[in-house]
């Protein structure tokens, strides 16, 4: 019997290697993209200046320059791109949300006018029920406004609202804080205390019945989250005044968890930014398009609005305060969303 010798020529093997390595291997950082596949090349930020002034609670825009999440110019001159018609007439927090696809954006914000008022009280007694959503498939060109109601007849607000889409439901879950007050006290006279309430949706135009999120039996807001490696990280802001009893009071707090809608995440730290900043609340948080590190934007109420801090360990709990940056003028409560160079390019043409 006559036995053939195969020969494999070692340029073939090496090129099944390296096909077999690429195949398992991460994808590098600097190839982060939208879900259609164009890589991010920059930032936007969606953010309103405070109640200080007539015009301050509405939308406000800035763009990164370049790839740099650190350095930004105000787009429109410095005015509004978004201001509110309905409600209060006045909107804060504005967070925005890419669509799974990468084909629509959602922009939510808090209804709310303090300007001229400034009655804290009354606005957690007596405030909204609603939220106000646009949406835009190029961040240039928005739909009319919505004004959606997602929280019970036991809520006396509806503060800071933020969207994250869930794909083990297929849903966006909407998430707030509100005070909840007793069903037999419809004028809301009681105490209560603000805790983050959820609800799902697939359209931002019908929710389902809402549900409590975050409840530590004390005052909490503003929470955010990002996912890496299979974690939700989840920052919040301890809502209670410092003192003994509360010595990070009004910083925020980080957690994780392995399901976004899990009741009882992890802890991870708090404090955040103490030293840094006198007072820290709306955190706004996201990956750099270049490199294994995250941005944490804590807005220092009462003083500067937003300081950046960074890191390149999520799961430690630790942030350093990122120096030599240079952002908009009185940006407060926001969100930093990455983008393509398109994206950037169009916002910058639209709004110069």
């Amino acid at each position: 019997m006559r036995v053939l010798l195969v020969r494999r020529r070692p340029r073939l093997l090496v090129t099944a290697l390296v096909l077999a390595l690429l195949a398992v291997l991460p994808v590098p950082t600097a190839a982060l993209a939208d879900p259609a596949g164009a890589r991010y090349a920059g930032y936007l930020f969606f953010y309103f200046t405070g109640e200080g002034t007539e015009s301050g609670e509405q939308v406000y825009l800035a763009a990164s320059r370049g790839d740099d999440p650190l350095h930004w110019d105000e787009l429109n001159g410095g005015a509004p791109v978004l201001t509110s018609s309905l409600g209060d007439k006045g909107v804060r927090d504005p967070f925005i949300v890419r669509s799974p696809r990468g084909d629509r954006f959602y922009l939510l914000a808090t209804d709310l006018r303090i300007h001229g008022d400034g009655d804290w009280d009354a606005a957690q007694r007596h405030g909204s029920k609603h939220i106000e959503v646009w949406e835009s498939t190029d961040l240039v060109h928005w739909s009319a406004q919505r004004h959606v109601r997602v929280s019970p007849d036991t809520a006396g607000n509806t503060w800071a609202p933020e969207a994250f889409w869930d794909r083990t439901i297929n849903r966006y879950v909407v998430f707030w804080a509100s005070k909840l007050y007793a069903a037999d006290d419809p004028d809301h006279t009681g105490e209560s205390y603000n805790r983050m309430l959820y609800a799902t949706t697939e359209d931002f135009r019908t929710f389902s019945e809402p549900r409590v999120w975050v409840d530590p039996g004390y005052s909490v807001i503003d929470s955010t989250v990002v996912e890496h490696d299979g974690w939700y990280y989840r920052f919040t802001k301890d809502e209670r005044g410092a003192g003994p009893g509360a010595p990070c009071g009004k910083f925020i707090v980080a957690e994780r968890a392995r399901e976004f809608r899990d009741t009882s995440y992890d802890f991870l730290a708090e404090c955040i930014g103490s030293g840094d900043i006198a007072r820290g609340e709306g955190p706004t948080v996201f990956k750099s398009n270049t490199e294994d590190r995250w941005y944490l934007f804590i807005d220092e109420f009462g003083g500067r609005g937003y300081v950046p801090f960074t890191t390149t360990d999520l799961a430690s709990g630790r942030w350093d305060l990122a120096t030599g940056h240079e952002l908009p003028a009185r940006p407060r409560h926001g969100t930093v969303l990455p983008v393509t160079r398109a994206e950037l390019e169009r916002a910058r043409a639209a709004f110069p």
